[in-house]
């Protein structure tokens, strides 16, 4: 199993990113995906989540209204679009996989917001 995150980048508050996360060798469809992110010196923090098995979601209280998680199934994708970003909001983001008892990670993607 292959999680591979990318999208993100150095932007200025207030901008908008999209991060991809696409997943290999995986029965895709059937796993529940996250989004966490970590910031230097802070834990981890789970930002959003989309189910496998109808496409429920829920987000992070400090996210809410400004991040948007999204799948395609058919292109093995999450997406984590991110709008009105703020400085607070850098950190690596990673994508979680988790189904059958099982876990997968990315490796991560940096997303950094400053002036």
């Amino acid at each position: 199993v292959q999680l591979v995150e990318s999208g993100g980048g150095l932007v200025q508050p207030g901008a908008s990113l999209r991060l991809s996360c696409v997943a290999s060798r995986l029965a895709f469809s059937t796993y529940s995906m996250s989004w966490y992110r970590q910031a230097p010196g802070k834990v981890r923090e789970l930002v959003a989540v989309i189910s496998g098995s109808d496409g429920s979601t829920d987000y992070a209280d400090s996210v809410k209204g400004r991040f948007t998680i999204s799948r395609d199934n058919a292109k093995n994708t999450v997406y984590l679009q991110m709008n009105s970003l703020k400085p607070e909001d850098t950190a690596v983001y990673r994508c979680k996989a988790v189904g059958y008892g099982m876990h997968y990670w990315g490796e991560g993607t940096q997303v950094t917001v400053s002036s």
